[in-house]
């Protein structure tokens, strides 16, 4: 199921940030096609390293890095199908520091499930989990235009949001607990994926403009 965007509402204002965000992202991106693997790892968060007082920076640097072109696309159209209602709600300035703090706390999440782990983490999924986990709470019922694909079926249809980012929430618990049961220290960082979601479900109201 890949969100195409939010067909119950147009933001009132251009989605600035979220626009921004998006043109970081792939500005960094161009930046690792060229980059030497060090230097990308260098910018990425290493739990192991963060727990005995190494690269306090990464956690913010991480959120920009991705691993590949598939990682990069699917944020990014995550992003653009859940942020421009948020940012409209919380306002271009809150919805920057909550993107932001969203993605610090899916890697806190992430590195208390796994503190020992030298496996470099990258990507912005903690901090655009923090934005469904918001979307969630603000807007439950408004309809995501969903491209389904199956094979070779692909279709176009419509879901709550509460049914398509419940669903996906689950998967990521899920996952998360899999991995745990079977020691699983690499990967898709799930855990991050849970402690954004829930950070942007805690924090929604408190960013919204009139909170």
């Amino acid at each position: 199921m890949i969100p195409l965007g939010d067909a119950t509402r147009r933001p009132a204002r251009f989605p600035l940030v979220t626009v921004a965000l998006i043109v970081a992202n792939i500005l960094v991106f161009i930046w690792e096609i060229g980059a030497d693997e060090a230097a990308v790892i260098r910018l990425a968060v290493v739990p192991a390293a963060l727990m005995h007082g190494h690269g306090w920076t990464t956690p913010f640097t991480a959120m920009f890095l991705h691993g590949g072109f598939m990682h990069i696309i699917g944020n990014m159209v995550f992003l653009q199908a859940f942020a421009p209602a948020v940012e409209d709600t919380m306002g271009r300035a809150r919805f920057l520091v909550f993107y932001l703090l969203g993605g610090l706390a899916a890697t806190a999440a992430q590195v208390a499930m796994q503190p020992a782990s030298t496996v470099p983490e990258l990507g912005a999924s903690g901090a655009i989990a923090a934005v469904m986990g918001a979307f969630l709470v603000t807007y439950p019922a408004d309809r995501i235009k969903v491209l389904m694909v199956f094979g070779w079926f692909v279709d176009v249809t419509y879901l709550p949001a509460f049914v398509l980012v419940g669903v996906w929430f689950l998967l990521q618990l899920l996952n998360q607990t899999a991995a745990v049961v079977h020691a699983d220290t690499g990967g898709v960082a799930y855990a991050a994926h849970v402690g954004g979601c829930i950070y942007g479900m805690l924090t929604a109201r408190v960013f919204e403009r009139n909170g």
